[in-house]
């Protein structure tokens, strides 16, 4: 394959394919789930004993620009002294996949959906995904629906989890709401085709806020790393741009940890276990502690979830254009969210950049494993069932979706690092401003800006550690292997 600033997407598809195989992930579909799918020729049925029919509540999506698997619904509806009610609907994928199925085990085997720069390889067959299971606009779909009570100060005070018939009548995007929201763009036509639905989404937004400002006073950290994401033109990669938090992406990603807890607590309550989604006490918190002396503040020597996040609003007050590279060291110091078995009574760490104890994810059984076994697993509890997983079956998947997730953003990262390897092989000898976003025995990593781009300090790393600024000259790039090569730059006479 040339190098050139220039490719169409299948050279970045073959990377893709190949690094999918490498990882223990199956990039393509078998004959048995294929056939299966085929088998499969409608939605779930949107009724039966125990479904409600919410079909009338004003639901609306918002996602992605180019999502197609649709997870959730949402819908508020005002209650006495500032409260509201909050429904979040999860499309019921359990309906149409079975435990143990051909598509089940394909789902098992990878666990996640893995989103590269050139393809999207679902967990589900997208005849499933994008279709059949996803809570698409004018259509009829069974869901799971998490019912929240939120009072005016953001609290939840009450939740209860029940199947129902919802009707998405509106699939909005996360971009084109933020901007209404924060009065910086007009209202989306979608949002204006559906009478009342701007002020059901003002309230959802009020709500979410106050849900947010009320984690935060328990130190959910309030982190903003901006990913990149390939930008093409005609096929043709053209850039990666970073894909920065909004407003829209705030309020659905409150309401998903909301509900998230809010099932954790339902199968806690109905003597059921549960998967928990759970981030350890950094064990590199001296490194945070050095990072926030560094810049003038002070941490206590005893991880603290309020004191980081203190520092961090502090530091986004002060510099909001060099936060995000605070944020990113943070986020690359905190390490990794792990899956943990969860029996009821017992005391499991909980979520350390959340700042909450229960919390489990359910919010995305289109794209997750661990969300369609929490979605069984919530059914089950519904209905007063057995748990449809012994304990000891759900402890092996616990650290086989953390490990297939692992293996997935591995595989994301390599072919996001092939695109920007792509795009940077006619710069050797550039240079740029970094942050080392990497430094172990295993070597030390800078991410630049312009196309966006991370790679290895081959020379010069010594002494840098995480959240370090530093000057670097490209060296070498390969494509293939998604290598991108720094020398630490010296001054020039």
């Amino acid at each position: 394959m040339a190098n050139s600033r220039k490719t169409v997407k299948t050279d970045l598809r073959a990377i893709a394919h190949e690094a999918m195989l490498q990882r223990g992930l199956l990039p393509e579909f078998s004959a048995a789930v294929l056939a299966q799918a085929e088998g499969i020729a409608a939605p779930a049925r949107g009724s039966g004993p125990g479904v409600r029919d919410l079909r009338h509540l004003p639901w609306a999506s918002i996602d992605n620009d180019d999502s197609r698997d649709l997870d959730q619904l949402s819908v508020a509806q005002p209650l006495a002294g500032g409260a509201v009610q909050i429904l979040v609907a999860i499309a019921d994928v359990d309906a149409l996949v079975a435990k143990d199925s051909p598509i089940d085990g394909h789902a098992l085997t990878n666990t996640t959906s893995v989103y590269t720069a050139a393809q999207i390889f679902p967990m589900l067959p997208e005849k499933l995904s994008t279709d059949l299971t996803s809570l698409n606009e004018s259509q009829v779909r069974l869901a799971v629906v998490i019912d929240m009570t939120v009072a005016a100060d953001g609290t939840v005070t009450a939740g209860d989890i029940y199947r129902a018939a919802v009707y998405n009548h509106a699939k909005l995007a996360y971009n084109s709401v933020a901007a209404w929201l924060e009065g910086t763009g007009p209202a989306p036509e979608a949002l204006t085709a559906v009478a009342g639905l701007d002020e059901q989404l003002r309230i959802q937004d009020r709500a979410a806020q106050a849900m947010r400002n009320m984690r935060e006073t328990y130190g959910a950290l309030r982190l903003e790393t901006a990913e990149a994401r390939p930008v093409f033109e005609d096929d043709v990669l053209v850039d990666m741009r970073p894909d920065p938090r909004n407003r829209a992406k705030d309020l659905i990603e409150d309401f998903m940890v909301a509900a998230n807890g809010v099932s954790a607590k339902y199968l806690e309550k109905k003597g059921y276990p549960s998967l928990r989604r759970v981030l350890h006490t950094p064990k590199r918190w001296d490194r945070i502690v050095a990072l926030a002396a560094e810049l003038g503040a002070r941490l206590p020597a005893k991880p603290s979830a309020p004191a980081l996040d203190a520092f961090l609003d502090a530091r986004r007050q002060a510099d909001p254009e060099g936060y995000p590279d605070v944020s990113l060291a943070v986020v690359k110091l905190l390490g990794s969210g792990e899956y943990a078995l969860e029996l009821p009574g017992a005391d499991t760490e909980g979520h350390f950049g959340l700042a909450v104890r229960d919390y489990t994810h359910s919010t995305a059984p289109n794209r997750r494993f661990p969300d369609l076994i929490a979605q069984r697993l919530l059914k089950a509890a519904i209905a007063g069932v057995p748990s449809p997983y012994a304990n000891e079956e759900l402890a092996t998947l616990a650290a086989h979706c953390t490990t297939q997730e692992d293996n997935a953003n591995k595989v994301e990262r390599q072919v996001r690092k092939s695109a920007a390897a792509l795009l940077m092989a006619s710069r050797i000898g550039a240079r740029f401003n970094g942050i080392v976003t990497g430094a172990s025995e295993k070597g030390t990593w800078v991410r630049v800006t312009g196309p966006m781009a991370e790679g290895r300090v081959v020379r010069g790393f010594e002494g840098l550690d995480v959240g370090d600024h530093v000057r670097v000259e490209l060296v070498r790039t390969d494509v293939a292997r998604g290598f991108i090569d720094f020398a630490r730059a010296r001054e020039r006479s």
